[in-house]
């Protein structure tokens, strides 16, 4: 059964004081209209349409630009709360720049936080900023003192307590007859302010228009080395169709490489009508298992496994030894059907009819998939059309697949894919979505917006010094960073990139490092991957003899597998929290357009990684890296040492600029550990 107890509310902020739900009230009518004014609150996605996105445990920064006319003080607050609860949690906000605020909280739950941001002017401040400067210029202060009084007069009016007769001394005091010093005093002394502080006077504030959200996941929608097989592949047997049991023989392997999670294509059963053979040749022969794309037959759709795999008992047993292996599933989710699924049949109203009477196949020009029926999301049924949908998906999740890697994603309707995620997450909050859209960028950035926790990217087709480093730079740094998570996969089924198909071993190594070092999240489709397979069919991306269309067998043994390469830098990914995440992503200048360099960090500087990487597999190269030595709090004039953690060596470097050279035939990188220079009292190094 399905756990839906939810989570217990409990948020927890530094620095913060509660406040009760408040209606919003007019400004008393001596006050004036709010003369704050907040602007520009980040991050706000979609005009607020859209919540930003966190994995448990991580910090969310707000900023907004808060101003007023003239020269008062001002103060400003974030608040906090998780959805749904009565209680605000308020967060002081700090001045920087330009007018420019900003505070933070962490999120410690799943679910859906809301955030705000109010702001007033502090008269108490105000008023204090300028006696204080009078004060020093040795001027006459007692009308200000006067004014004083009075200010914390009303201030102790609002306050409750010990506090309410504390600053009722102090303003008799201030505004009494005492000698003018001792009272300026009193009235600037830093208790004084304190307490002032926590009684505001707030009926003149303004408040931002728009309540924010967050939405929150667990770690794995971030960060994860994803590997990608067909299980019908996994056969040790040439020639045998593979089972679930098979695919349980192979998770050793596959978690010694150091992978999280382990996606399968669908594992439905394959229609027979219009079956696609070989190379996607129109004309299946009798053996030819077909795309399993081309989801239903007469033993069922998609809540059925396809018979020559196993039986659902088989399913849940693989998904337990995947626990045990430390492996999480990931199942392929494809809203299509064969001709022969049983829903053409039961539900003909959920397929789109041409003006011959037959159901519309899918296609993408000049490709034609005949064996495979696209759902009509628009039909008249719609609605008994998705909730079957959510119940297929559910039905799953009951069978312990909680990630989904979603098929064309863009082909459907944006309003089907909010809907349906927040449906499955409000029963099972950390399930996750990773979408397959390889499409325009807007249209991959609103499914990110609408619910999916991944996202994959354009990374295949990014090979260049300057491609990457644009598009890495965008992806981390630009507003999209705050709601769309990059799954950098190096190669898939449907994409052999032509960088590897003639770039040898060494390619395959240059592009996994690069994947495995610039997303927190990658993936590769193995064993094509580690086996190095480059053949494709002339003029295309595509696989020559490729696992969609037919039963193909590996021999995972093979000794020219990049199997230990791969597991090395697996290994390296897992000691180096850095690579957790991507916002931390800069990149370094490097004189020679053949190498590119980044470092990467965790937000208290701990861990600090160099990765230079040639992108050249053919010839050696060489030239001179910047290291930002400022963004890492190394001082100039002490070296430090750099850990190779691929060949183990180590290099102390000192200054701004150091060599490097790179040979892809011997290895394509260096992935260094910064450590920093320490002296004991005998005056030995050591390095951290």
């Amino acid at each position: 059964m399905r756990d839906t107890a939810q989570p217990e509310r409990d948020v927890r902020l530094p620095r913060a004081r509660e406040r009760d739900r408040e209606t919003p009230r007019p400004a008393a009518a001596t006050t004036g209209p709010p003369r704050v004014v907040i602007e520009s609150v980040t991050p706000e996605i979609g005009g607020g349409r859209f919540p930003a996105k966190r994995v448990v445990g991580e910090v969310v920064t707000v900023g907004a630009d808060v101003f007023a006319e003239g020269h008062d003080r001002l103060a400003a607050v974030l608040r906090v709360r998780r959805s749904g609860d009565a209680t605000w949690q308020e967060i002081p906000m700090e001045a920087r720049e330009n007018d420019r605020w900003e505070a933070a909280f962490t999120v410690s739950e799943l679910g859906t936080y809301e955030y705000t941001v109010h702001a007033w002017v502090d008269a108490f401040a105000s008023w204090r900023a300028g006696l204080s400067k009078k004060c020093a210029a040795g001027l006459e202060v007692t009308s200000e003192l006067l004014e004083g009084a009075e200010l914390i007069r009303r201030m102790a009016d609002r306050a409750r307590g010990a506090d309410r007769s504390w600053l009722a001394e102090q303003a008799r005091t201030v505004g009494g007859s005492g000698e003018m010093t001792a009272r300026a005093r009193t009235a600037l002394a830093p208790e004084l302010a304190v307490c002032v502080a926590r009684h505001p006077d707030r009926s003149a504030e303004t408040r931002y228009g728009q309540v924010l959200q967050v939405r929150v996941e667990r770690e794995r929608a971030q960060y994860g080395a994803w590997y990608e097989m067909f299980p019908r592949s996994a056969s040790p047997e040439p020639g045998r169709h593979g089972t679930f049991a098979d695919v349980i023989a192979r998770l050793p392997y596959v978690a010694a490489m150091g992978f999280d999670v382990l996606y399968l294509p669908p594992i439905h059963p394959i229609g027979q009508t219009y079956r696609k053979g070989p190379n996607n040749v129109p004309t299946a022969g009798p053996s030819d298992p077909g795309s399993p794309w081309a989801i239903g037959a007469p033993e069922g759709g998609h809540d059925a496994v396809h018979p020559e795999l196993g039986t659902i008992a088989d399913f849940d047993r693989l998904v337990a030894a995947m626990r045990e292996h430390g492996l999480e599933i990931a199942l392929d989710l494809a809203f299509q059907c064969s001709p022969d699924h049983p829903w053409v049949t039961t539900h003909p109203g959920w397929f789109r009819h041409r003006p011959d009477g037959t159901v519309q196949y899918a296609e993408n020009p000049p490709k034609k998939y005949q064996d495979i029926y696209p759902l009509d999301f628009e039909c008249a049924e719609w609605q008994a059309l998705w909730e079957e949908l959510r119940r297929i998906v559910l039905f799953w999740v009951d069978h312990g697949v909680h990630i989904f890697r979603v098929d064309n994603p863009h082909t459907k309707p944006f309003a089907f894919w909010e809907w349906l995620i927040r449906e499955v997450q409000a029963v099972q909050p950390d399930v996750l979505f990773l979408a397959e859209a390889f499409t325009r960028p807007k249209v991959m950035h609103y499914l990110a917006k609408v619910g999916f926790s991944q996202s994959y990217t354009y990374f295949t087709w990014r090979n260049t010094k300057a491609e990457l480093t644009d598009y890495l730079t965008e992806l981390a740094h630009a507003e999209v960073h705050e709601y769309m998570r990059p799954n950098l996969f190096a190669n898939t089924p449907d994409i052999l990139h032509e960088y590897l198909q003639i770039g040898g071993r060494p390619a395959f190594q240059i592009r996994f490092v690069l994947a495995a070092t610039l997303g927190a999240s990658y993936g590769i489709y193995g064993p094509p991957f580690e086996l190095c397979e480059f053949r494709a069919l002339p003029g295309t991306e595509d696989y020559e003899n490729g696992e969609k269309y037919e039963i193909r067998h590996w021999d995972v043994e093979r000794e020219d597998s990049l199997r230990a390469f791969i597991t090395r830098v697996n290994e390296i990914r897992r000691e180096n929290p850095a690579f957790r995440s991507n916002d931390r992503l800069r990149f370094c200048p490097v004189d020679n357009d053949r190498l590119i360099a980044y470092v990467k960090t965790t937000p208290d500087q701990s861990n600090q990684v160099l990765v230079v990487v040639t992108l050249d597999p053919h010839n050696p190269q060489s030239g001179w890296v910047d290291v930002p030595l400022d963004e890492l709090g190394l001082d100039p004039q002490q070296p430090f040492q750099v850990h190779d953690q691929l060949s183990d060596a180590r290099f102390l470097w000192s200054g701004p600029r150091s060599y490097v050279a790179l040979d892809a035939n011997v290895v394509p990188a260096h992935i260094f550990r910064i450590r920093r220079r320490l002296r004991t009292e005998r005056d030995f190094d050591y390095f951290l």
